[in-house]
Order: structure tokens, then C-alpha cells, then sequence
């Protein structure tokens, strides 16, 4: 990934990146080409040297059985949003201004093991269920499913576990545009409802 200096992300960034993920891309190169699956991860730093990012796959998805060349890689994605260029001070100043677009990402690389386990796949299951359920005023379990159905369900599923071997991460939040610039794109964001931009922009410009 090509990572200026300016919004090269810290590590604190990149554990919350990885400890509060949505769906990511998994990719791997394996004989067949490249082959590519969105899926939910559950970030467990207690496993490898650099933790591990633990998901599972549809069991008729081939992208399990394939044999992956070399390191196999997660893209995981933050907040991001289009910056429209009437947002910055300096357009009324010069105008020398164009749109961009602002984001978070992490590309996380390792070597990928897989799963067949049904209890392995039901821990897992229960883990990623318990944290995305978290904080609801009712939060589902997969107890309240009958245990012959989850059980069913279980088997139509593979767990697949990338063990990190290194991250490159990329926060690009305005953080090389003046002061005032960066103000005029928070309040553009926030202006159109998108918090979660406006305040990831706050955090990495000091604001």
C-alpha cells in the first residue's frame, strides 16, 4: 500500500481498526487466479506473534479448499468519505482545490489456516455473535436458536484464521491541508450526517 508519511496510521489507530472491524475482504492468490470473499472477523491478539483474524466461509465457497500462494491478505476498511473541494477555506482563496476522498484501511497479511471443526466453527460463531450483539438493549444468543439447527447450521460453514505476519495502515483524514481546511470538511461531513467520518478526522487532526 502506498502510505505517505503524513497519514501512515499509529498503532493505537490499527487496534481499533482490528478490534471494532465490519466485513472485510479476504484474498488469496491460489492457482486458479485470485479469489476474494467479504466476510465478518473477529480480531484475537492473543494468537501468533501479531494476533489473528478469525472468520468463516460458506463450506460450497472454493475459496477454503484452494491452495493459497504465498501470504494471503484482509482488507480492513474504517470510516471513509467523498471530500467535496467547496468544503475547504482555500478554495475562496486561490481555488486551486479538487476532490478527494478520505478513509481508513488496514491491509493485513499472514498465512491462512482453515478450520473443518464444527466445534471450532461454533466458538467462533458464538464469539462473533456476542461481540456484534453487544450493547443492544435485547441482544440475541445463539442459545435462543434450537441446538439442532445451530448445530446444522454449523456444518454448512469452514472457519478460516489469518495468522498476522505484518499490517500496513493508512489513516488519510486531511491531516496535509491547513487548519482551516480541515474544519471546513468536518463541518461539511457532519452537515450531511456523517459522524463517524467527521469524528475520525477530529481525532487524527488534534480537533
Amino acid at each position: 500500500m502506498y502510505i505517505p508519511t503524513h497519514f501512515a496510521a499509529d498503532d493505537a489507530t490499527v487496534g481499533e481498526l482490528l478490534r471494532h472491524p465490519g466485513a472485510a475482504d479476504l484474498i488469496t492468490a491460489t492457482p486458479d487466479g485470485l479469489v476474494a470473499t467479504m466476510l465478518p472477523f473477529l480480531y484475537d491478539p492473543a494468537a501468533g506473534e501479531h494476533g489473528a483474524l478469525l472468520g468463516h466461509v460458506a463450506r460450497t465457497n472454493d475459496q477454503w479448499k484452494l491452495p493459497v500462494l504465498g501470504e494471503a491478505l484482509v482488507i480492513v476498511r474504517g470510516p471513509d468519505a467523498y471530500v467535496s473541494p467547496s468544503w475547504y477555506a482555500s478554495k475562496a482563496e486561490h481555488g486551486r482545490v479538487v476532490p478527494t476522498w478520505n478513509y481508513v484501511t488496514a491491509h493485513v497479511y499472514g498465512d491462512l489456516v482453515v478450520h473443518d471443526d464444527a466445534e471450532w466453527v461454533t466458538g467462533l460463531v458464538r464469539r462473533l455473535t456476542d461481540h456484534h450483539e453487544a450493547g443492544r438493549p435485547h441482544p440475541w444468543s445463539v442459545d435462543d436458536a434450537p441446538a439442532a439447527y445451530v448445530a446444522g447450521q454449523a456444518r454448512a460453514i469452514v472457519g478460516v484464521e489469518l495468522v498476522i505476519r505484518r499490517i500496513e495502515a493508512k489513516a488519510k483524514l486531511s491531516q496535509n491541508r491547513s487548519a482551516a481546511d480541515v474544519a471546513g470538511v468536518v463541518g461539511g461531513l457532519e452537515s450531511q450526517g456523517d459522524a463517524v467520518a467527521a469524528a475520525a478526522m477530529r481525532t487524527h487532526n488534534g480537533l
